[in-house]
């Protein structure tokens, strides 16, 4: 329901805890879930102290989809953050899960569209044994991911508006 709140959990291809938070379930739509935080909640990465968001930001987790994407209120240099991940499961209502292959694909309030962590996902492809059908996928996704970002494609084109004015 709306206003619940929601652990965010992403973990590595190994099972290892990574990027984890809580967030508040803002609503549904044609491309998924909705869930947002105003600036200074707090994060966590693994193990390590947690730290508090510097904007405010709404996470969509679409269905049966290979990534997730944060949506940053100014002042955040990145206006959207893509992580390439498998499908998210829903553990249950109140948590939601990931795993998280490295690729990101993001878009700087300038314009500027980046994927990130090339390295990262070709180490881990050897480190954690991604199979073939992983990495084409991740690849396949990544690729589809840029295009998006920079030709207008819903929900990165303004879609994501809406839910960002409900947190910040």
């Amino acid at each position: 329901m709306p206003g619940d709140e929601v652990f965010l959990v992403f973990r590595k291809y190994d099972g290892s805890l990574h990027w984890h938070l809580t967030l508040r379930r803002l609503g549904e739509d044609e491309h998924g879930v909705w869930l947002g935080a105003p600036a200074g909640i707090e994060i966590r990465r693994g193990t390590e102290p947690s730290s508090l968001s510097s904007a405010a930001h709404v996470q969509l987790i679409p269905r049966d989809a290979w990534w997730v994407a944060a949506f940053n209120a100014p002042p955040h240099r990145t206006e959207i953050y893509v992580d390439v991940t498998t499908p998210s499961t829903w553990v249950s209502p109140g948590e939601v899960t990931m795993i998280d292959l490295d690729l990101d694909v993001i878009r700087r309030r300038t314009g500027l569209i980046e994927v990130d962590d090339e390295d990262e996902f070709a180490e881990h492809q050897v480190t954690f044994g991604y199979p073939d059908d992983v990495i084409a996928k991740a690849t396949e996704v990544a690729a589809w991911l840029a295009g998006a970002l920079a030709d207008g494609t819903e929900p990165f084109a303004s879609r994501y508006q809406e839910w960002l004015s409900k947190v910040a």
